[in-house]
């Protein structure tokens, strides 16, 4: 028995609460997971796992043991990284997840610069808008806007989107321009709801004019909800109704005249965007560097 791989492998499931899922992210069988397990049970003499034929959960033993067993791994990766000197040229396979837009306007244009500095790091990049169970899905980290709900995560903020109202000249042709947030509540006009994963329901929305004025939350018929920025961007300029997008997605269909800017002496609060990962008490080189690079995406968009 390699007590590594055992041990790995009881970690996988008490996080997973699954020999099937462990053995998906391990890239094992479900057959190899148990057998690992089996054998560390029987070294240790202890019971580590109560299973039945519909969930697994962990024993007392086996929780306590849990514990020590994540920091030894922590501190064995850590101990092969300082050796392999992968803190000056981090390396390895990165798995990674991004909303669509930000992974095709902002992030996919600048990878030549990071392979440029990090040659070694394999990135594989998940492209979605969808809630992400990185343990389950066996992926290191999120880029998400909004507040992360996911209390057992640690999130990194990486900077704030500015947000503005927009939509298509065709639109605004039949509709006329709305002076004022409250217009946008005339039946004549139809908003374009952006569907958040956690909630199920549009993105609510809210304006402020000056800074002693009280905000005023936008009120209206919605014509469609999407989940997928990408979809949501190409819905306001087919000229289906007034969005809010983050002003990187805007830019670009601005100025060929895809989209007009409305309400512009009103201004949204900003969107906070985060890297979501794991909570280890060591992080990954790789995924460091990787974060830090993205800071710096999110800081060249203000400038």
């Amino acid at each position: 028995m390699d007590r590594f791989d055992a041990m790995q492998a009881f970690a996988r499931v008490v996080e997973t609460g699954s020999f099937t899922k462990a053995a998906d992210t391990l890239h094992m069988s479900k057959t190899t997971v148990t057998q690992l397990v089996q054998q560390l049970e029987a070294r240790l003499r202890v019971k580590l796992l109560n299973r039945t034929t519909r969930k697994v959960n962990v024993t007392a033993d086996g929780a306590a043991y849990y514990e020590r067993v994540v920091r030894l791994l922590a501190d064995m990766d850590d101990a092969e990284t300082s050796l392999s000197q992968a803190s000056i040229a981090p390396r390895g396979r990165l798995r990674v997840d991004v909303p669509a837009p930000f992974a095709s306007i902002i992030l996919a244009p600048a990878l030549p610069d990071f392979y440029a500095r990090y040659p070694d790091i394999q990135l594989d990049l998940g492209v979605s808008d969808r809630m992400i169970d990185l343990i389950d899905e066996n992926v290191d980290c999120v880029v998400r806007g909004g507040e992360l709900r996911d209390q057992s995560l640690v999130a990194r903020p990486i900077g704030d989107l500015q947000l503005g109202v927009y939509a298509a000249p065709s639109y605004l042709a039949r509709t006329g321009i709305p002076l004022h947030p409250s217009d946008l509540g005339d039946p004549k006009y139809s908003l374009i709801g952006y569907r958040w994963a956690r909630s199920g329901k549009p993105f609510p929305i809210s304006m402020q004019q000056g800074e002693d004025t009280d905000e005023i939350r936008i009120q209206g018929r919605y014509a469609l909800t999407v989940d997928d920025g990408n979809a949501f961007l190409a819905a306001g300029i087919a000229g289906m109704g007034v969005l809010w997008l983050p002003r990187y997605m805007a830019t670009e269909p601005v100025a060929r005249k895809a989209l007009v800017p409305l309400l512009e002496d009103w201004r949204m609060p900003t969107m906070p965007m985060y890297a979501a990962y794991r909570p280890n008490r060591h992080v990954s080189a790789k995924l460091r560097v990787f974060v830090d690079w993205v800071v710096g995406l999110m800081k060249a968009l203000d400038h």
